[in-house]
């Protein structure tokens, strides 16, 4: 095991061949390095990688422009460890918090090894208009708000479902039918392409552009009753 001071030495090492005046617990600051044309450098350091080090990181940007989080490891990472599994959102979010990040990693006979992952550097998002637009069109086409926000172990109704739950309860009731009868007293304008598709195995076609619901659908259907009684006007 090891303390966070232990991380100290080899991270003021490392700053001095880079050209800086380095000193630790400077105004609660763990590390600061200044150059001789006044640039600051803030590190803070803590035992691996968790919250306190990113609230302590975001404190010192009002300070310097230049600050790093380092994250101290004994030894080699696991590949199943919980850093590298995260290791991509964790860069994701000091990278938008404007954080540079360090990893240093101690060994018992040889020196310790640092390795910067990220600069700091204002951060400006790229949006992602595609994903935008298709957030937008299935917020304006789920009819209600039928989830938990939070929720991972249930099946999230989606507009898709909405849909799809429109037309087996159509069929349910009324028994097989053109498709384009579907569409009609639905208002799914793609029912047929959602029957055809069969995504969750509740359709069966009896013949060209004619669909039942499949025996099966319907003990899956009770499950959702609650929702078809929101999408069926009464």
């Amino acid at each position: 095991m090891f303390n966070e001071t232990d991380l100290y030495k080899p991270v003021k090492a490392f700053l001095q061949t880079q050209g800086y005046d380095v000193k630790a617990e400077v105004n609660s600051c763990d590390v600061v390095a200044k150059k001789s044309d006044g640039s600051l450098v803030i590190v803070e350091l803590k035992k691996g990688f968790n919250i306190d080090l990113l609230i302590q990181g975001v404190e010192r940007l009002t300070l310097a422009d230049n600050v790093y989080i380092a994250a101290g490891f004994y030894g080699p990472i696991a590949k199943g460890s919980i850093w590298n599994k995260r290791r991509r959102g964790i860069l994701k979010l000091c990278k938008r918090l404007g954080l540079g990040l360090m990893m240093v990693r101690l060994y018992v006979r040889k020196d310790a090894n640092i390795q910067v992952l990220l600069d700091p550097s204002p951060y400006v998002p790229r949006k992602n208009s595609g994903k935008a637009g298709r957030l937008k069109k299935e917020f304006d086409a789920r009819v209600g708000d039928p989830n938990a926000g939070g929720a991972t172990r249930t099946k999230i109704i989606t507009s898709y479902r909405q849909n799809a739950l429109r037309c087996a309860a159509l069929l349910s009731k009324s028994g097989a039918l053109k498709a384009n009868e579907v569409k009609q007293q639905t208002g799914v304008e793609k029912a047929a392409t959602l029957m055809r598709n069969n995504h969750y195995g509740w359709f069966e076609k009896v013949e060209r552009g004619i669909y039942k619901l499949a025996e099966c659908a319907e003990t899956e259907l009770k499950e959702y009753a609650d929702e078809i009684n929101d999408l069926i006007p009464k």
